[in-house]
């Protein structure tokens, strides 16, 4: 069986990362599923233009844990995978789909940002209703060489 390998690179996350355990033939599997949205720009001056590509990934086991664990809406993430084909009978028809599998996930936030994240939680929001605040990485990086 062949496969196709595919890279997604400064992707962030979408929404949550939706985890869950599964029965496969040794116990519980983690599985978890994200959707990283990368965005590309064509073109020159008036002519440019920006096209976002939204892709849903499932992750396995540790992989899954991890990535459940540390990332979150907004996280930012190079991704490389695979594609597989699947097909399956549903109401007597057959399904055709392409499945994202991936097989490297690499944070790119800072741990502050990844930290800052998860204090915020699913709402964006601190207990108590305040704004976290991280930082942009440009600003971060201008006052570090100066």
């Amino acid at each position: 069986m062949a496969y196709v390998q595919v890279i997604q690179r400064n992707a962030h996350l979408a929404a949550a990362v939706q985890l869950e355990f599964v029965k496969g033939r040794d116990g519980q599997v983690a599985k978890a599923v994200l959707t990283a949205i990368s965005n590309a720009r064509r073109g020159s001056g008036d002519e440019r233009e920006e096209e976002a590509t939204a892709i849903r990934w499932t992750l396995w086991g540790k992989l899954a844990e991890h990535v459940a664990e540390y990332l979150g809406k907004g996280s930012h993430v190079n991704i490389v995978g695979r594609v597989r084909n699947s097909h399956y009978e549903k109401d007597g028809e057959d399904i055709w789909s392409l499945d994202f599998i991936a097989d490297e996930v690499d944070f790119l936030d800072s741990k502050a940002e990844g930290e800052a994240r998860r204090v915020r939680g699913p709402s964006g929001r601190r207990p108590g209703g305040t704004a976290a605040r991280v930082q942009p990485r440009r600003q971060r990086d201008t006052e570090a060489h100066a």
